[in-house]
């Protein structure tokens, strides 16, 4: 049960590095989850390497589909709240994957993030 923990908490810490800022929130915590499970071994076991293609696939997914403020603080929402269980050094591996991936995000993958400020 742990580990799993740890699995989707890194899920979501990538989750809040993707999302942008919108207006309606049409993005869900699965939604989050399932485009960012890819990710998860990278996340879990060090990101040693080019993350999984299919991880960057699911990032920029991701980052695409969070198309208003409302989005990307959802999914902004779903990461830190996944964060505030991970090890830092987790956080630290799901914070480099956008970056990693191509992806530029405007805010910090942390569970301090205020998600009420992402735009």
């Amino acid at each position: 049960m742990e580990k799993t923990m740890w699995l989707v908490l890194a899920v979501t810490t990538v989750v809040v590095a993707l999302a942008s800022p919108q207006a309606e929130a049409a993005i869900s915590c699965g939604t989050v989850a399932s485009d960012l499970s890819p990710c998860i071994n990278y996340v879990m076991y060090g990101g040693a390497g080019a993350p999984p293609d299919t991880c960057c696939t699911g990032i920029k997914t991701l980052y695409n589909q969070a198309t208003t403020t409302a989005d990307r603080q959802a999914v902004c929402g779903c990461l830190k709240s996944v964060a505030g269980q991970a090890s830092p050094t987790m956080i630290g591996t799901a914070a480099a994957l956008p970056g990693k991936c191509g992806v530029s995000i405007p805010y910090q993958i942390s569970p301090s993030t205020d998600c009420s400020k992402v735009q």
